[in-house]
C-alpha cells in the first residue's frame, strides 16, 4: 500500500515503504533510540531543539530557514547560530508569528528579499512567508485534497513536498499524493507541468505521458531544468525546458547504494535536491543514510555517509553518520546544509564531504511516524 493512497484520516507515515516495519497505522509512539533531543526551545548551539526537522533553505546571507515538521513551525538559524520561531503552530490559519497555523510543512524555497514559500503537506496548501513571519496562503484550499488545476484558492493539491523557485518568480511543487510536478506562476496560476494524478509509476515522456511515484525533493538550474527525487521509483528525475521527463540516474524499483552512471547506480527513497554554482546535484539518499552527488551527466558518487548505517558522528566522508537525512540546501561557498531528521539535527557538509553539526542536544525518537489521527 502506497502512503500517499491511504485514507484522509489515517496515520500517514512520513517514509511509506522506508519505515512501514517501524510506524504503524495504528501507532502512537516510536522507540527512544537516537542522541538527539526532540523539543522546540529557540536559543543558541546546544540550547536549540527542533523536532524532526524536513527541509532547508539558504539566503545570501548565509541564514538558515528550517521546515520544522512535527512542531509544526518555521525556524531561523542565524550565520551566528542562533535559532528563533519565525512563525506556526498546528493548523491552518494565516496571520503573523505564532498566531500562523502550518499542518507538517515540507519543502520551503526563499527570494532575494528574504520571503519563504513553503508546502504545508498536511494542509494541501502551498504557504508564503514573509521576512516579518506573516504567513498568506498562495494556492489550494486547507483541508482539501486533489488535483485541480486554476487559481489560488481554487487550485487543488494532495500532499505537496518540494518546492523550488525561478528567477521570474514562478513556483515549482512535487505534488507528492498526486504524483506529479505542478507550477504556480507569480500572479498563482497552477498548471500541472508532467505527470497524471491517480497514475505512478516510472514512465519518461512529456506531460501526462510521463509518471512519478511520490516525488519528493525538487531544484532548479541555471538554465531551468528540474530535477526531481522520484522517491519511490529510487531515481533522481529531469524535467527539461521541452517538458519531457528522462531519467537521470538510479532504476526505478532497484534500491540499492550503488555509485555509477545512468541506471547502474541505486538509491534508496531519496528526498532532498540540492543544485551548487558548479552544477552539482546533491541529493539526500535517506533509505541509505547518505549523501549523494549526481554530475549533469547522471555519475553517482557519495559525498558523506555510510549506506545502511544510522548514527549522528561528525567526520569526513563515509566515517559521518546520518538518521533519515532529508532535506537539503547549498549557500554560495557549496556548502551543504541537511535536515537530519531522524536526530533532529542541522548538519553541515563541505563540498570535500567533512560533515559537522551546527547545533547539538540529548536524546530523542529515530522512528518518523510523523502523521496521526
Amino acid at each position: 500500500m502506497r502512503a500517499n493512497k491511504l485514507p484522509a484520516r489515517l496515520s500517514l507515515c512520513l517514509f511509506g515503504l522506508l519505515l512501514t516495519a517501524c510506524c504503524r497505522t495504528d501507532q502512537t509512539t516510536c522507540a527512544t533510540t537516537s542522541k538527539t533531543d526532540a523539543g522546540s526551545s529557540d536559543g543558541s548551539a546546544s540550547n536549540a531543539r527542533f523536532n524532526q526537522p524536513n527541509a532547508i533553505a539558504v539566503d545570501a546571507g548565509g541564514n538558515l530557514f528550517v521546515t520544522d515538521t512535527a512542531n509544526n513551525t518555521i525556524r531561523k538559524i542565524t550565520a551566528a547560530g542562533v535559532v528563533s520561531t519565525l512563525a506556526g503552530n498546528a493548523g491552518n490559519a494565516d496571520g503573523s508569528g505564532p498566531q500562523a497555523r502550518f499542518s507538517q510543512p515540507g519543502g520551503v524555497a526563499i527570494d532575494a528579499a528574504g520571503n519563504l514559500y513553503l508546502a504545508d503537506t498536511l494542509n494541501h496548501t502551498i504557504r508564503k512567508v514573509t521576512a516579518a513571519g506573516a504567513v498568506s496562503t498562495l494556492a489550494g484550499s486547507a483541508g482539501q485534497a486533489g488535483q485541480a488545476d486554476g487559481t489560488a484558492a481554487n487550485a487543488r493539491f494532495n500532499q505537496p513536498w518540494g518546492v523550488t523557485r525561478d528567477s521570474a518568480g514562478n513556483l515549482y511543487v512535487t505534488d507528492s499524493g498526486n504524483d506529479a510536478v505542478r507550477k504556480i506562476t507569480a500572479a498563482g496560476v497552477v498548471t500541472t507541468l508532467a505527470g497524471a494524478a491517480g497514475n505512478p509509476g516510472n514512465a519518461d515522456g512529456g506531460g501526462a505521458r510521463a509518471q512519478f511515484n511520490f516525488p519528493r525533493g525538487i531544484a532548479i538550474d541555471s538554465a531551468a531544468n528540474l530535477y526531481i527525487a522520484d522517491t519511490n521509483n529510487n531515481t533522481i528525475r529531469k524535467l527539461g525546458q521541452s517538458g519531457d521527463v528522462t531519467t537521470l540516474a538510479g532504476t526505478a524499483g532497484a534500491a540499492g547504494s550503488n555509485d555509477g552512471s545512468g541506471q547502474r547506480a541505486r538509491f534508496s527513497q531519496p528526498h532532498g535536491v540540492a543544485i551548487d554554482s558548479a552544477g552539482n546535484i546533491r541529493v539526500s539518499d535517506t533509505g541509505n543514510q547518505l549523501i549523494r552527488n549526481v554530475s549533469l551527466t547522471g555519475v553517482v558518487s557519495t559525498l558523506a555517509g555510510a549506506a545502511g548505517i544510522t548514527g549522528d558522528t561528525d567526520g569526513s566522508g563515509n566515517h559521518a553518520r546520518f538518521n533519515q537525512p532529508m532535506g537539503i540546501a547549498t549557500d554560495t561557498a557549496n556548502n551543504i546544509y541537511v535536515a537530519d531528521t531522524g536526530n533532529n539535527l542541522i548538519r553541515k557538509v563541505t563540498p570535500d564531504g567533512q560533515v559537522s553539526s551546527l547545533l547539538r542536544s540529548g536524546d530523542s525518537s529515530s522512528c518518523l511516524c510523523l502523521f496521526k489521527f
